[in-house]
């Protein structure tokens, strides 16, 4: 489980295709703490390390990660935003972020407010989002400012925009989202009574 607060970003050094699955090689600054089986969230995505060297680790996303997420669009060079799960004394300071990303929303706007951002993103399906809920953008703890159907707009701080990949997101760009796991639940319940 995450909180979707991302600790750092890293940067993508070598991404290798294997077969259906992507392996991501990636240099982090909490490379040294990190252990093999451990589950980091990149970019949202709840991913397992599976190997350590000197100056990086690495990653492999399978067909069914792939085909629900941003990560083939990874080039190498590329800031990814990292979080480590939650540990069970640490606070909840985002919301319950599960790094199973729902699917991939587009940038449709970005405005700037003198002194934070507004960015709206438009997504398809059948997914709900409610002003003032939470949602998950590359792995971030946003709240929801206005939502329509299949578009959401959210507010960003300045630290935040300088200390995610948020900043390097050019219109049209692919993110990962993550709907909130209350609101998903509560759709199907009453999705199901209908039935």
């Amino acid at each position: 489980m995450f909180t979707g607060i991302v600790e750092i970003t890293g940067k993508v050094i070598h991404l290798k295709k294997e077969n259906n699955n992507l392996e991501i090689s990636i240099n982090a600054s909490f490379l040294n703490e990190l252990k093999i089986d451990q589950s980091i969230a990149h970019n949202g995505v709840c991913l397992t390390v599976v190997d350590i060297k000197q100056n990086f680790y690495t990653v492999t996303a399978v067909a069914e990660t792939l085909k629900k997420t941003n990560l083939l669009d990874l080039k190498e060079g590329d800031r990814i935003n990292l979080e480590r799960c939650v540990k069970v004394s640490d606070r909840l300071d985002g919301h319950i972020v599960q790094g199973h990303v729902d699917q991939t929303g587009m940038l449709k706007s970005i405005e700037n407010q003198n002194g934070s951002f507004l960015l709206t993103f438009t997504y398809e399906g059948d997914h709900i989002t409610v002003e003032k809920g939470s949602i998950s953008v590359n792995g971030i703890s946003l709240t929801v400012v206005e939502s329509k159907a299949n578009q959401f707009s959210v507010a960003i701080i300045p630290y935040t925009w300088e200390n995610t990949n948020l900043i390097d997101l050019k219109l049209g760009g692919k993110v990962n989202l993550e709907f909130d796991i209350i609101g998903k639940y509560i759709q199907k319940l009453y999705l199901s009574e209908r039935q």
